[in-house]
């Protein structure tokens, strides 16, 4: 195995495996992954069916399913589009907006071993890592 795929098996382990946030995400709020992203991609502000399917990176149909659960959980709500009568916004409720606030509250927690690191080790890390950043 080469140095970067060493590196990388590490860095893999310790996002996807190690520190498994979207568990804690899903058993917290008691959703699907995928639909706390859907919460999370209508937090900032209402989005078609359309566009919410783009945002998630999936069908309509399948955006429709899911959309009509987060309804019924009273998560989201649907409204005419003042533009265009013809298609609905899908917006966060309150208690959507806060599922979503949770969810990245979670998401945004650093793992204990991270958060543990010397203020130069952290340092070293993230001037690393934004070597790595496009």
């Amino acid at each position: 195995m080469t140095s970067a795929e060493n590196v990388w098996a590490r860095m893999s382990d310790l996002v996807l495996h190690g520190y498994d946030r979207r568990k804690v995400v899903t058993e917290t709020l008691g959703l699907s992954f995928f639909k706390t992203k859907a919460l999370r991609r209508l937090a900032p502000g209402p989005l078609t069916l359309g566009e919410l399917a783009e945002r998630l990176a999936t069908d309509r149909p399948y955006t429709t399913l899911v959309v009509d659960d987060l309804e019924q959980r009273g998560l989201v709500s649907r409204t005419v589009h003042p533009g265009d009568r013809r298609r609905r916004l899908v917006a966060v409720t309150p208690a959507g907006a806060e599922a979503a606030a949770t969810a990245n509250r979670i998401l945004s927690e650093p793992p204990p071993l991270l958060a543990a690191l010397s203020p130069d080790d952290l340092s070293e890390l993230d001037r690393l890592l934004r070597k790595l950043t496009p």
